[in-house]
């Protein structure tokens, strides 16, 4: 008797959570047809890019008509053109060394400003990201100067040096090293470590979710930069390629092989994020855990 009444009691409370669950089930939907409209809105001007890079030179081609036929021509074209291989290294290296080097400084500063006591460290922190209001505009003639005055105009240095004090990369280092228990730093303290060696052991392996995930910004930031390249960049030994695209389109350059070189450009871009997504996504799943 006990067993059937268990029984037939559960049916009812198995009906109910069926019953809960399919209005739930329908109220996603419009919420993912909402996603998905927005997903091919996002994509449409990168597929268009694409296929106006691959029309034939010459031809119709969107938004006038479809094209015909695909080629790689214009690829191969851009590819071969003198100054685009050169300013595409000049991109990387531009975007590479500053991700490194953001990296490194914004994990120690981040270290030191969330798990160090020293005067002024609150007044320091907050006088640094202050800065964060203060608009690059506003600073390019000044910073100009200085460059200029100390001969860095037109090397990678000149380039480089200026834009790695990055007070947004320092403030996500130390919001995220705060959430650090204080137990693990205590405890390689007590075992002799090194300040070092409590960055090396401790810091830089927790923190590698946030690290990917600036160093994806940081790489985006930099390989799309285009003010300040075009001002310390003055001739195609440190031009990056936006800047080098610019004067490509002053020349009168025909749509296709424009849209070439801009689908070239993007590719390192999807490159870093989808070898980065992992750590990515890590990173925004701890940030909502914590």
């Amino acid at each position: 008797m006990t067993l059937t009444s268990s029984s037939t009691a559960s049916r009812p409370l198995a009906r109910d959570r069926a019953a809960g669950r399919a209005p739930r089930r329908r109220a996603r939907w419009p919420l993912a047809v909402l996603l998905a409209v927005l997903s091919v809105l996002t994509v449409a001007p990168f597929l268009a890019m694409l296929i106006v890079a691959l029309s034939p030179a010459g031809q119709p081609t969107l938004p006038a008509r479809w094209p015909e036929t695909l080629t790689l021509d214009n690829l191969t074209r851009v590819l071969s053109a003198s100054g685009f291989v050169e300013w595409t290294v000049n991109s990387l290296v531009y975007s590479v060394v500053s991700v490194v080097v953001i990296l490194l400084t914004a994990s120690m500063a981040g270290y030191a400003f969330a798990k160090k006591r020293f005067p002024g460290r609150d007044t320091m922190f907050w006088t640094f990201l202050a800065t964060m209001m203060v608009p690059f505009q506003a600073t390019l003639i000044p910073t100009f100067v200085l460059v200029n005055s100390l001969d860095g105009v037109d090397t990678f240095w000149g380039l480089i040096v200026p834009t790695l004090a990055n007070s947004q990369a320092v403030f996500l280092m130390r919001q995220f090293i705060m959430g650090l228990p204080d137990e693990l730093f205590d405890a390689a303290k007590v075992d002799g470590a090194s300040e070092l060696r409590v960055y090396l052991t401790i810091v830089v392996p927790l923190t590698r979710p946030i690290m990917a995930t600036l160093g994806v910004f940081v790489f985006l930031w930099h390989w799309n930069d285009f003010l300040w390249p075009l001002v310390v960049g003055q001739s195609d030994a440190t031009r990056t390629l936006t800047v080098g695209l610019t004067t490509l389109r002053t020349e009168e350059m025909q749509l296709s092989m424009l849209m070439a070189s801009a689908t070239i450009s993007v590719i390192p871009c999807l490159l870093v994020f989808f070898l980065l997504q992992r750590y990515l996504v890590n990173s925004i799943a701890m940030t909502g855990f914590k």
